[in-house]
């Protein structure tokens, strides 16, 4: 895993403008993904994110990079709760929740719907995508939005700048140590 494949998927986690990213990783028999997971931790730790797989297959592993301070202010919203209990999730923890997902998604064949919560998409937009996924939308981009498409149409313009801008950078010379902010306590 390249820290220019990072830099792609998750910049704007990177940047602290969002939650989290997912990120599917192919696995290949000289790569040790483990320890690619434990050295990318080491660069994020001291600057309040991290990286857990949350999904394996004989080909592939979806990474989970997040900033765990901001996905329980995510997660103990009070229209995120009702979202999370609905789909039997313990929401006293983000952590326990995180564990959850991870039973969900090897349970189902497919994405549990509430994983946006995850990602730091608005409930309403997520409660939208559960109701139907289809029916009411009123853009798209990084998510399906039933909400407030100027907010949203508005987050996307920055989550993909903040990409350009951190490709640009890592192109330029930055490190992904360099280019990571900081953030928490």
């Amino acid at each position: 895993m390249s820290d220019q494949y990072i830099l792609q998927h998750c910049s704007p986690t990177l940047a602290g403008l969002k939650t989290a990213n997912l990120f599917s990783v192919v696995i290949d028999e000289d790569s040790d993904i483990n320890e690619e997971i434990r050295r990318l931790n080491k660069l994020l730790r001291g600057k309040g994110l991290c990286a857990i797989p949350v999904r394996k297959t004989d080909n592939n592993v979806l990474i989970y990079l997040y900033r765990p301070d901001y996905l329980k202010r995510d997660l103990s919203s009070p229209d995120a709760v009702e979202i999370l209990e609905e789909k039997g999730y313990e929401c006293d923890n983000a952590n326990r929740c995180i564990v959850q997902l991870i039973e969900h998604l090897s349970k189902d064949g497919s994405f549990p719907h509430e994983i946006g919560l995850f990602l730091g998409y608005p409930p309403c937009d997520v409660r939208g995508f559960m109701n139907s996924p289809k029916k009411g939308v009123k853009c798209s981009g990084v998510w399906k939005v039933y909400g407030n498409k100027e907010q949203a149409e508005k987050t996307f313009s920055r989550y993909k700048k903040c990409t350009e801008v951190y490709c640009r950078c890592y192109e330029q010379g930055r490190s992904l140590d360099q280019l990571i902010v900081k953030t928490g306590a």
